[in-house]
């Protein structure tokens, strides 16, 4: 007799310090990811794209189990979700799972660093409240973003945590089908594998924290290194570095059929993690200083666009798409051949639409963050190309997800474009750009509302990167935020200052 196993996922990376909530309606919108879908039309719509439920939908469909498909919503980073909106998608999750009835396993794909209003360990809630459902004797697996803060109930709630190993997350269905496989090891042998887990003491800012360089790259082959089969894996977890409570930071999982294994090889991986402190470091440029650089490369060495990473404005990390510095810097150094995506203003984008193509429109355009530095960037533009906002992003981070950026426009000042629309997500996708008209390849400079997971579609077209900086809710180095609840122990950059040190700097300058 095949497994019964239930499917379903609830995602959210918050960042506390972001100028926007998640509500309902970001789940059911999306993002990046896929619209919140229940039931049946789960496996359907989840089939083929970069998800954690992805991957298992895709393992059990491979070994045979019936898949009872629950509900899952996943919403683009931001401040913390609505308990409105938590209350509502948990609620339905556990619902539907009681409704399920008996099951063998339950497979959940989570982030690891939700917040909501009124819970600040979101998954760790969830998992209590579909523990209380299922007893103590099913297994529960977890697929978790690399970015997750990993807390003590979550472990002690699931039975099986697996991490992503890359960063641009490329590896999302491959974590769903590796935590699947444990799930069904779980299920056959009726057992579980011993868990060992370390909270380790720095965050890194997420602009160096990409495995496409070191030190990343090699403290992942060593996690990976580590695997034994399904029942040993072992996940190393950055953390996600803006999420303000007691538990936020890095942290180290492994799983082993031997407490002893699990413990030492944990201890391993932690002990690496620390020695690599001071490699976790990287140069950012002044918007201005980053424009002059990428004029000069376009102009010495033609090999491909430069790529500017707006890295302080990313809506992967919570920040809203619509600062205007880098803009504001390409149109004053007068950039040619230059396009920049995602400015998110909905107003702006149904303003184009109301002129039609070919037309000139004056705008106030984006500005609406309400970080110091920043303002609406008011100029007269030509509205090149109209769209719909529906791209499917057929690149590494994607996946083959539909996005749907609502009403949206290309719009154009002196030698630079821009792609302005009516919903958020993060610039990882060079078909974002070229379903509004504009041919990343041909590009000489291309400024993308991304910190890293652009790399995983555009560093194969890149004569340079660089990482730039212009006011915006997401700053580059962690300790500029202003923490309150975090561990009063870890430090908030690679050998910066801890909460508790800034609070001393605080007394002694009072």
């Amino acid at each position: 007799m095949s497994a019964r196993v239930a499917i379903g996922g609830f995602l959210h990376e918050t960042n506390t310090f972001a100028p926007t909530r998640a509500d309902l309606a970001a789940f059911e919108q999306g993002g990046g990811y896929i619209p919140m879908t229940r039931g049946d039309a789960l496996p359907e719509r989840a089939a083929g794209v970069n998800l954690g439920v992805s991957g298992a939908l895709e393992h059990a469909g491979h070994v045979g189990w019936e898949v009872v498909p629950l509900l899952w919503a996943g919403a683009i980073p931001s401040a913390h979700v609505t308990e409105d909106a938590y209350e509502r998608i948990a609620g339905e999750l556990v619902e539907r799972l009681r409704a399920a009835g008996p099951v063998d396993g339950l497979f959940i794909d989570l982030h690891g660093a939700m917040v909501a209003e009124h819970a600040p360990d979101g998954e760790g809630e969830l998992l209590a409240r579909l523990r209380a459902v299922v007893g103590p004797d099913v297994p529960i697996a977890t697929s978790l973003d690399l970015h997750g803060n990993i807390t003590e109930r979550m472990v002690a709630e699931a039975d099986f945590l697996a991490g992503f190993r890359t960063y641009p997350h490329v590896d999302m269905a491959e974590t769903g089908r590796r935590a699947a496989a444990a799930l069904g090891w779980m299920m056959e042998t009726g057992t579980r594998a011993a868990t060992a887990f370390r909270q380790l003491p720095y965050m890194v800012p997420v602009s160096w924290q990409s495995t496409l360089m070191a030190p990343a790259d090699g403290l992942y082959a060593q996690v990976a290194a580590a695997d034994a089969g399904p029942a040993e894996q072992a996940s190393l977890f950055m953390g996600f570095p803006a999420a303000d409570f007691e538990e936020c930071g890095p942290s180290v999982i492994v799983h082993a059929r031997d407490a002893a294994r699990a413990d030492r090889v944990a201890g391993e991986i932690a002990a690496a993690y620390r020695a690599a402190e001071s490699r976790f470091a990287g140069h950012a440029w002044p918007a201005a200083e980053g424009v002059a650089e990428a004029q000069r490369l376009a102009a010495t060495q033609p090999g491909g666009p430069v790529i500017l990473a707006d890295t302080q404005d990313n809506p992967g990390a919570g920040g809203d798409s619509n600062t205007t510095g880098l803009l504001r810097a390409l149109v004053t150094a007068q950039a040619q051949n230059a396009a920049l995506g995602l400015m998110v203003d909905p107003a702006a984008a149904a303003r184009a639409h109301d002129a039609g193509e070919g037309a000139t429109v004056t705008l106030a355009l984006g500005g609406a963050s309400g970080v110091a530095g920043d303002a609406p960037f008011e100029a007269d533009f030509t509205v090149e190309r109209l769209h719909d906002g529906s791209v499917h992003a057929t690149g590494p981070f994607y996946g083959g997800a539909r996005l749907r950026l609502g009403p949206s426009a290309c719009l154009r000042i002196g030698g630079v474009r821009v792609v302005v629309t009516s919903h958020k997500a993060q610039m990882a996708d060079r078909e974002m750009f070229r379903a509004h008209g504009i041919d990343p390849e041909a590009a000489d400079i291309l400024a993308v509302k991304s910190s890293t997971h652009f790399r995983a579609d555009f560093t194969a077209i890149a004569g340079a990167i660089l990482v730039c900086t212009a006011p915006g809710p997401m700053p580059i180095d962690p300790a500029q935020l202003p923490w309150s609840r975090v561990s009063p122990r870890l430090r908030l950059s690679p050998h910066g200052p801890t909460r508790a040190d800034l609070a001393a700097q605080t007394r002694s300058a009072g």
